[in-house]
């Protein structure tokens, strides 16, 4: 046990994502969406909001809004209101409202699909392009790291990074490039479900035995 824990990152890696497969089967987005624009909506809304919390803003919001153009020309004042629940709401505004305005504006309206032109967007970084091509668009250009990804990628010591651009390239050179979205996902999973923050449930982890800071 000892032995694989403190085996070099390279070789843990494959047996990690296998056993995290096998644990969470149908690990996927918990952002309800229907296509990318809404992925896109409900990925700048999630920032400092939990993923139930935005479901729960965009069963109504998606309803009432169907294109850019709709976000484009909403007040803000009302889209404000629509989505205060989520927190930083102000800034959430400007941002999907601006964001919308440029889609209208460069793509007719249609979210891009490569990285260059998603970051380009108003309220728009690597993160929240990653969701987006990866979930909406299949597309594995990076590996999104969020804070449980952040978190789980140090404990089992995939990476001494802090900084989450850092931590991405030492992710993406480990992970094969197919599994890069859906390892965000295992790890998310995983991180809510067992890897907790404060009080990580080691005795049951399916990679305890592959976990340098397991509790033995």
């Amino acid at each position: 046990m000892r032995r694989a824990a403190s085996a070099p990152a390279a070789r843990r890696i494959g047996q990690i994502i296998g056993r995290l497969k096998r644990r969470y089967p149908d690990a996927r987005t918990a952002l309800d969406h229907r296509n990318p624009l809404e992925l896109l909506v409900a990925t700048i809304l999630s920032a400092q909001c939990t993923d139930a919390r935005v479901n729960q803003v965009t069963t109504g919001l998606f309803a009432k809004y169907r294109t850019a153009a709709d976000y484009a020309n909403a007040d803000p004042a009302t889209f404000e209101q629509e989505i205060r629940s989520t927190g930083f709401y102000r800034n959430k505004t400007k941002a999907i409202l601006a964001m919308a305005q440029a889609l209208a504006a460069r793509h007719d309206g249609e979210v891009p699909s490569t990285m260059d032109a998603l970051t380009a967007l108003p309220g728009v970084g690597r993160k929240t392009a990653n969701v987006v091509l990866g979930n909406a668009f299949g597309i594995n250009e990076g590996v999104v790291v969020d804070t449980h990804v952040h978190r789980l990628a140090r404990r089992l010591r995939l990476t001494s990074k802090d900084d989450p651009v850092r931590i991405e390239h030492d992710l993406i050179r480990l992970v094969p490039r197919r599994e890069w979205t859906l390892f965000a996902h295992l790890l998310i999973h995983h991180g809510r479900q067992i890897c907790q923050a404060r009080k990580p449930k080691c005795e049951i982890c399916p990679v305890n035995t592959l976990c340098p800071s397991a509790a033995r």
